[in-house]
């Protein structure tokens, strides 16, 4: 019974050679492999045929809606003593109460919860509103400081570029109007800190032979933080750049150039 297995494959092996020789020596292709998609940093990523999988971009995990605020609300119920004056110069702001008479632990925390609105006027009574409370109550801001934390967070966390132009510059205006602010606001750094680190080079882009007016206006988000920073860090003491670095390793000290 061997013998005849045998020869029946040896006469199978010659017909094969007779009538088909063009598939001599050939081997059987075989299907690619498609890679895998493995977490970076681990064993996996050192093995072939593997793809390492990037990292996600870092995001608020909840993001602040925009033009909710309580400044809105109570502008329209008349709550607020404030009104739009017409000038050869543009808008202004006509205040209907003395500074001295005005309760800034009230009226400052509402003006920065409206930095979160978009429209006009909301959003040139919240910004100017704030820079008038600034120069003409100094020694009032200071005792206020902590109330006006939770509003700034809630504004850099809208991911809205026109709320966060007008908030870096409301938090420059707030160092630089009132340096003695500076040194305090350094323990609340890790609260208003984290969204500048997300956007820091989120909107950094390659021009090429292209003109960026946003930069003569004041609306590039990067030189807006980039800017911030460096208030933060020449008001803030000998303790604001480790806390800036801290919270934004990039970030490299305006002072030591």
């Amino acid at each position: 019974m061997t013998t005849e297995c045998n020869q029946y494959a040896n006469r199978l092996k010659h017909l094969d050679k007779r009538c088909y020789p063009h598939i001599l020596n050939v081997e059987p292709k075989k299907p690619p492999i498609p890679p895998r998609i493995v977490p970076p940093f681990s064993i996996q990523s050192r093995q072939k045929n593997t793809i390492v999988e990037p990292f996600p971009k870092s995001q608020p995990l909840k993001k602040y809606p925009v033009g909710k605020s309580m400044f809105r609300m109570h502008y329209l119920r008349g709550d607020i003593p404030i009104a739009m004056e017409f000038s050869n110069f543009g808008f202004k702001i006509n205040w209907k109460v003395n500074f001295n008479d005005l309760d800034y632990h009230y009226y400052l925390p509402l003006f920065f919860d409206g930095l979160t609105e978009v429209e006009h006027p909301f959003k040139f009574f919240a910004k100017q509103g704030i820079h008038d409370m600034l120069v003409n109550g100094k020694g009032k801001v200071l005792p206020v400081l902590p109330q006006l934390i939770i509003p700034i967070k809630n504004a850099l966390n809208t991911a809205n570029e026109t709320v966060l132009s007008t908030t870096l510059q409301v938090i420059q205006d707030l160092v630089t109007t009132i340096p003695e602010v500076g040194e305090p606001l350094v323990c609340f750094y890790r609260q208003i800190l984290p969204p500048l680190n997300i956007y820091k080079d989120q909107y950094v882009e390659d021009l090429g032979d292209r003109v960026d007016f946003g930069q003569r206006r004041k609306e590039n988000i990067s030189d807006l933080i980039h800017e911030t920073l460096e208030a933060l860090e020449r008001t803030g003491g000998p303790d604001a750049f480790i806390n800036i670095k801290y919270m934004i390793p990039t970030y490299e000290s305006c002072l030591n150039c």
